[in-house]
């Protein structure tokens, strides 16, 4: 029987083992996507203790233990830090299967160097070591410890990127993702209080159709000084509506922006018209930067309105979604195409139903750019090794996996960089077990190649603009 989480864990042939040690395990990690806390990483934060650093805000730890029974006071609530640890230290050995059972364990021993699994009868241990640990463990030291090349964290176009700025100087790069899904919510109810943080943001007075568009790009602008990379879209259902001509459309919209300034919601239609132009909009301005259009689609929000109006936003109480996405996709993506050509896309799937839909979908927009259109890693309630293995075959059935840009963390938590390991591990053993069974030739500068790509140099190339490896 094999040792649990040993220098060989998941790694099934010689090849896959050969792949993992020589070829994937030393690669930076270029974590594209990810929801840190730039202040953190601009003042070097020093965590108080693990529960800080490991539970605030990680509400995938918080489903699994609501799931295990644990009161709400040792979660979110009021309870003292070192209690909520121990909370979590107990639900731990009720996660045998899942995802979550892995990556604490690897990050334990990655970081902290334990090498026992953690239970309620050492937690006390553990607590106490690591906290030691953690007064000479900065944020700084943390990436330096995971080797992160570069994080893309994910803002709102309001944001005065103040703290992107003040990280400039470090070795890791700290970039910022344009992520305007509260400029495309004109049917919520706080979307005129939101136009005046753009504006201000944008120094532009919104007053109108014209005047929104021009704040937009401006904050557009603005963040691709600060270095911006990628955009990126919370798409929960795909929306599509489009008018015979772009002048009449935009007249249109208009209309719909003067009367939702004047207090009248729009219809459904409106909404989704009101969306489609202005994602379309915004892919000409991506284009132009060379920036990479990130959706994220399926995720269903607080659909636990109880608990949701209680905690708020991002507590745990999230769902997929299970719409059709691809016809409407396929429509809205064709106009984006229609009208200048798409930016550098990639379209992430949260339903296991739509991964092969969007891959094939993705290949009838490719062109003039290797991987130009890409399907996404597996995300959030898909980034299991079951959902890993699938999205890796389903990119390599229908389109070239060999062009993939791999894994991103899209985690609150500055301890989730060995999910990257859990990754390039799954990824050598399935292709370590192609070469094994012939199905590849057995060549391994090639498929060391391939490796070493998918892990970090395909990202390189996709997202840093005449940025190469080595640079």
């Amino acid at each position: 029987m094999k040792k649990f989480i040993d220098d060989d864990f998941l790694l099934s042939t010689a090849c896959a083992r050969r792949l993992y040690h020589e070829a994937a395990a030393a690669e930076p990690l270029f974590d594209y996507h990810c929801h840190l806390n730039p202040r953190d990483i601009a003042e070097d934060k020093r965590f108080d203790d693990l529960s800080e650093l490991w539970l605030s805000g990680d509400h995938y730890k918080w489903r699994a233990m609501r799931a295990n029974g644990v009161d709400e006071a040792f979660i979110t609530g009021g309870a003292e830090p070192v209690e909520k640890f121990f909370a979590w230290a107990g639900t731990v050995p009720r996660l045998v299967g899942n995802p979550l059972y892995h990556w604490t364990h690897l990050e334990l021993r990655r970081c902290f160097g334990f090498d026992e699994p953690l239970c309620a009868e050492n937690a006390k241990s553990v607590w106490e070591a690591a906290n030691a640990a953690l007064k000479t463990l900065p944020v700084s030291a943390l990436f330096k410890k995971f080797n992160v090349f570069a994080v893309g964290t994910t803002d709102d176009p309001a944001d005065d990127l103040r703290f992107h700025k003040m990280a400039g100087a470090a070795p890791t790069k700290v970039v910022p993702s344009f992520r305007p899904d509260r400029a495309l919510g004109i049917e919520k109810d706080d979307f005129i209080e939101y136009l005046a943080l753009l504006g201000g943001a944008s120094g532009v007075n919104i007053g109108s159709f014209d005047d929104f568009l021009a704040s937009l790009s401006a904050s557009v602008e603005r963040f691709d000084r600060a270095g911006c990379m990628a955009s990126d879209h919370d798409i929960p259902a795909v929306f599509f509506e489009e008018p015979h001509s772009w002048v009449t459309w935009e007249r249109g919209l208009a209309a719909v922006f003067d009367r939702r300034l004047s207090g009248r919601m729009p219809p459904e239609r409106e909404v989704d018209s009101f969306k489609s132009f202005v994602l379309r909009f915004l892919s000409g301005e991506y284009r132009e930067r060379g920036w990479a259009m990130q959706l994220h689609i399926g995720a269903m929000r607080s659909v636990n309105a109880r608990m949701a109006a209680a905690l708020g936003a991002n507590s745990g109480y999230d769902a997929m979604g299970d719409d059709r996405v691809v016809s409407k996709l396929a429509l809205l993506l064709g106009a984006i195409d229609g009208r200048g050509g798409l930016p550098k896309t990639i379209l992430y799937g949260l339903n296991p139903k739509d991964m092969y839909p969007l891959s094939v979908l993705a290949g009838s927009f490719q062109g003039g750019l290797a991987g130009k259109i890409q399907l996404g890693s597996a995300w959030w309630f898909l980034d299991s090794r079951d959902g890993m293995e699938a999205q890796l075959k389903t990119l390599a059935n229908t389109g070239l996996l060999s062009r993939f840009v791999g894994m991103t963390t899209d985690s609150r938590s500055f301890l989730s960089y060995p999910r990257h390991e859990y990754f390039r591990r799954i990824l050598c053993n399935m292709i370590g077990a192609w070469a094994e069974e012939g199905e590849i030739p057995s060549d391994f500068a090639f498929l060391s190649g391939l490796v070493r790509d998918v892990s970090f140099g395909n990202a390189l190339t996709y997202f840093c603009r005449g940025e190469r490896r080595g640079a």
